[in-house]
């Protein structure tokens, strides 16, 4: 009679334990996996990292897209390899040039899970770019800025 009594309360000991699929669910939603990045190879604590172009080509996008997306094999300084694309229209970059890569993937592109920072080292920025100039490396244009600061007001009057 122990060992059936013994037995009984194991089962219901599985059955509390036991998740439901709906439980799975929220968990998986709710509790993100301890130590995963999307940008493995910029380290843990490090927004952008310096590379060295091997090789510029160029990529056609995953099934409903069709285009010809510009993408770069990136050697970084931590001596990690990865693809990164060229973001924005018309680009001076070749093979052994200087860039600052950041994370930032490309949906329609497997595999390619970084971006270039345009402007920066050897990368040029866009060129004629009024808006979302930050993200393009371009300066801001004369006569562009509407606001002028206090001490150039009292300049000016």
């Amino acid at each position: 009679m122990t060992s059936f009594y013994f037995l009984t309360i194991n089962y219901i000991y599985m059955c509390v334990f036991l998740a439901t699929l709906k439980q799975c669910v929220f968990r998986k939603k709710n509790y993100p996996q301890i130590g995963f990045t999307r940008t493995p190879a910029l380290g843990k604590r490090r927004p952008q990292v310096k590379g060295i172009v091997n090789k510029v080509t160029t990529m056609s996008p995953k099934k409903p897209n069709s285009a010809v997306r510009h993408v770069a094999k990136v050697t970084l300084t931590n001596k990690l390899r990865v693809t990164a694309r060229l973001p924005g229209i018309g680009y001076l970059c070749a093979k052994y040039n200087r860039v600052l890569v950041e994370g930032g993937r490309a949906n329609d592109l497997p595999g390619v899970g970084y971006t270039l920072i345009r402007g920066v080292y050897d990368f040029s920025p866009v060129i004629f770019k009024k808006k979302r100039r930050s993200i393009y490396g371009v300066d801001r244009p004369d006569g562009l800025s509407k606001y002028v600061r206090k001490c150039i007001r009292r300049k000016q009057q």
